[in-house]
């Protein structure tokens, strides 16, 4: 699954087109080397197929890549941090 990550000065977002649906996981800056991902977005025909988890993976290999820490606002991303012990070193809070 190819995922674009498009950034802007205060923030960016993980895009992922698979079949025609864009799935996306979204975040916002608040320095250099802090993140808060706020939303992650997967239309339902896209549902199941881990998007969102491959889009949440992305996410925390940049981090790591970077020097960043994730703040997990996101529910989904949140309970994915809970369930991967092994992306602690990069989410905060």
């Amino acid at each position: 699954m190819e995922i674009e990550h498009q950034q802007s000065t205060s923030g960016g977002r993980y895009v992922a087109v698979l079949d025609g649906h864009e799935a996306e996981l979204t975040y916002s800056r608040t320095s250099p080397t802090l993140i808060i991902v706020d939303h992650t977005g997967v239309p339902d025909v896209l549902r199941g197929r881990g998007v969102g988890q491959a889009l949440a993976a992305r996410a925390v290999e940049d981090a790591r890549l970077h020097g960043w820490k994730i703040i997990p606002l996101c529910p989904f991303v949140k309970s994915q941090a809970r369930r991967h012990a092994d992306w602690q070193d990069v989410i905060s809070g």
